[in-house]
């Protein structure tokens, strides 16, 4: 497979851009890391920061840290409630802001994640990649990628994988610099963010692969 991924700007380059950027980011963002902390906290409760397991590159498991957007409200026999009862308006501003994935700053300090590249996603769909799918993970994950800046949650997994594969096989300064840019477009504009489960069940995008429905 075609990829970028022996250039220059890739091993070297551009993991010296992720530790600069990152650790510049939470010194300036410091004082906004802090009133996010303290309104989770007010809010929706503790912990304020949301940890999952997601595979990063060669697939190897890191754990992703988030502004958690959702309290731990129950019902009557001690269940989680649905998501979209759980998520209230803050965690909706939280997600359509982008303010919940500061935290990332953090995985891409300590060298498991990038400024730039394919979202990663959950571990468990890991069987489920096919042999070019798996590809996506040839390179560190991102806080943004290809994909998010041309439609995110508004179009399909197979779009979407796509674009990270395409993203593996073109990677450079010029194309990370061009997504960098559209996200903050995004950003501002509030475009592509899922604040109540919209997006594909990726489980229905497998059963639909494979003719199940």
């Amino acid at each position: 497979m075609k990829n970028r991924k022996n250039s220059f700007y890739s091993r070297c380059l551009k993991r010296m851009l992720d530790i600069i950027l990152s650790f510049a980011g939470m010194l300036v963002l410091s004082p906004i890391y802090l009133l996010l902390a303290i309104l989770v906290k007010v809010k929706l409760g503790s912990p304020v920061i949301f940890c999952q397991e997601r595979p990063g590159k060669n697939e190897k498991i890191f754990k992703l840290y988030k502004f958690r957007s959702m309290t731990d409200a129950r019902d009557a026999n001690g269940r989680l409630l649905p998501d979209n009862e759980r998520l209230t308006r803050f965690g909706k501003i939280l997600r359509s802001t982008s303010l919940d994935e500061l935290p990332e700053l953090f995985n891409i300090l300590k060298g498991e994640m990038s400024i730039v590249g394919p979202r990663p996603l959950a571990v468990q769909y890991l069987p489920y990649y096919n042999v070019a799918e798996r590809h996506r993970h040839d390179v560190r994950p991102g806080l943004t990628g290809l994909a998010q800046v041309n439609g995110r949650v508004e179009i399909g997994w197979e779009e979407r994988f796509a674009y990270d594969i395409h993203y593996v096989e073109h990677l450079s300064c010029i194309l990370d610099i061009q997504i960098l840019i559209m996200t903050v477009q995004k950003v501002f504009c509030r475009e592509n963010v899922m604040v109540s489960g919209r997006a594909e069940n990726f489980d229905d995008f497998r059963r639909k692969q494979q003719g199940e429905f």
